[in-house]
């Protein structure tokens, strides 16, 4: 699934008071640098100069790096829309094409590297994005799921935590092992068809 990388806080309305803009920089700067360096060489001194601030003013804030960018990437979370189209694939294509419009730019790859790494070195960051991240997109997931239930499109005991796991797993396998003779996006959806065929399907 889509993945957090540096989004442009720098929109703000017209009067927006000081502290508010420092607070946005502060957490575009923690995800500018979790995409570059990585959780464990990120550090507050290092956020504090991106995003031209004081220590002093991102501890008044935050007590240590993992509630920072918990509270960076909590911040983004909701930007990304769970589709209700009607039918089953096309909420699916829409899921596909936003992940691909995210993950394969130079900087989603990067991002996305970044994030497994981190994730795999470091436990307590693996739970921060599992918590703040992964877990609201696999719950609302869950929706799309349902939806197709009701229209009969997939099995009824389909368990949707499942497949959304095994969709993140088709995704960051060919965004890793790139397809030669198709596209990522053809790839994932020929995929994502197998692993969602029904039980008519199936005996077909």
């Amino acid at each position: 699934m889509p993945h957090p990388h540096p989004q442009d806080f720098s929109k703000k309305s017209p009067g927006r008071p000081r502290s508010a803009q420092s607070h946005q920089a502060i957490l575009q700067a923690a995800l500018m640098l979790l995409a570059e360096v990585g959780f464990e060489a990120m550090s507050m001194e290092a956020i504090a100069s991106r995003a031209k601030v004081s220590k002093t003013t991102i501890y008044r804030r935050y007590s240590s790096k993992a509630e920072l960018v918990a509270d960076a990437i909590e911040n983004i979370r909701e930007e990304v829309v769970i589709p209700d189209t009607g039918k089953l694939w096309s909420d699916m294509d829409a899921l596909i094409e936003n992940a691909a419009q995210i993950s394969l730019s130079p900087l989603g790859r990067q991002t996305v590297a970044m994030i497994m790494s981190s994730a795999a070195s470091n436990a307590e960051f693996a739970k921060i994005y599992w918590t703040k991240y992964l877990q609201p997109r696999r719950q609302a997931f869950a929706g799309v799921l349902d939806r197709a239930k009701a229209r009969q499109e997939v099995q009824a005991d389909l368990d949707p935590g499942l497949v959304f796991d095994a969709m993140s797993g088709i995704m960051l396998y060919a965004l890793i092992f790139q397809p030669t003779a198709e596209a990522w996006s053809t790839a994932v959806r020929r995929a994502l068809r197998l692993l969602l065929q029904s039980e008519d399907d199936c005996s077909a």
